[in-house]
Formats: structure tokens, sequence, C-alpha cells
């Protein structure tokens, strides 16, 4: 019996199947041998997925807590920003600050005279706001003074006094020149930051 080529191509093939049946059959036997241990895998990782979840829940549980604590903060820092000096510019701010400074002294017994006022330049102050300055000039006893300087505190905007300077008063009447100055903070977007200064 002869072969031909055709049989001897038939031949190789079916020897090519064979060898290729054997090995995806020892393949999948020692996956399938293996398997004990990946029935195992999907136990620990249920382990580990149910501590995640729990942690989870705890964290969760922290948030509306969180969200309460924010929503006061927000509260708060709303209210405490009315007092910011209002205006479009700075130079609108420092002349409500100045309004503010000519309205407590007016209301003071005897009212006090604010005889000069100067800008200052405005300054930055943190990341959210800035600082406006205004400095007045007046004549006033000690008592005054005080008097004025607690008056200034008192106000509900952001205020302070920032300098003194007293001048010799009168023997008679005990009056003395003072140079006050005054800060209010604004919002920081009043202020723009200049172009260079940051490098130095």
């Amino acid at each position: 019996m002869t072969v031909n080529d055709r049989d001897k191509r038939a031949l190789s093939i079916l020897g090519i199947a064979v060898v290729l049946f054997g090995v995806i059959y020892l393949l999948t036997g020692s996956s399938s041998s293996s398997g004990s241990t990946k029935i195992a895998a999907p136990v620990e990782s249920i382990a580990r997925d149910e501590k995640r979840i729990a942690i989870l829940r705890s964290a969760m549980a922290t948030v509306q807590g969180k969200e309460t604590v924010l929503k006061q903060v927000s509260a708060e820092l709303a209210e405490r920003e009315k007092g910011l000096i209002p205006g479009d510019t700075a130079e609108q701010a420092q002349a409500q600050l100045l309004q503010i400074l000519r309205r407590v002294s007016k209301a003071q017994f005897p009212p006090l005279d604010l005889r000069q006022s100067e800008l200052g330049q405005p300054r930055s102050y943190g990341e959210s706001y800035a600082k406006v300055t205004v400095s007045v000039s007046l004549d006033c006893r000690i008592d005054e003074l005080l008097n004025l300087l607690a008056s200034i505190s008192s106000q509900p905007e952001i205020i302070a006094t920032d300098e003194i300077r007293c001048g010799a008063a009168n023997p008679k009447s005990k009056v003395m020149p003072v140079r006050l100055t005054v800060s209010g903070l604004v919002p920081r977007r009043l202020v723009p930051e200049k172009k260079g200064m940051s490098a130095l």
C-alpha cells in the first residue's frame, strides 16, 4: 500500500492535532487540580470586602456630622463677613471707612470734629481678605479719645485701630492733637496682586 502526498499531509495534521489536544488536556487538568486554591481565594476576598464595607459605613456615618459642622461654619463665616467694609473698589471701601469714622466721631458727646483725612495704601491680609486704612486728625481730651476708641471697637464693621499719635496737650483745656489710623477688612478681590511683587 502506497501513501500519497495527500495522505501524508492528512497524517501530519492529525499528529499536530493530537499533540495540541494533549497539551490542552494537561493544562486544563493541572488548573482543575489547583481549583481548590482558587475556591479559597473568593472566601478571603469576601472577608476583605466585608472589612472594606465596614470601614466605608463608619466613614459614611461621619459624613452627616461633617456636613452639619460645615453648614454651621459656613453660616458663621457668612455672618462675620457681613462686617466687611462694602465697596466695589478699594477706594470706595476707604470712603466707606471714612464715613464710619465720621459717624462715630459725630456720635460722641461732645461731637468730635475730624480735621484731615488721609487714605493709606490697600494691602492684602491673608489669602481671602485685604486691609484698607484711613488716617484722621482731630483735637480732643484723653477721655474723649478713650470713648472714641471704645465706640470704634464696638462697630458692627470689622475695623480696628492701627496707630495712635498724640501731641502735647494744652495745659489749660487739656485738648491734644491726635492722629488716628484705622483699618478695615475688605474682600481680597478689591486689592489685585501686583505683578512682579511675588518675587520680592
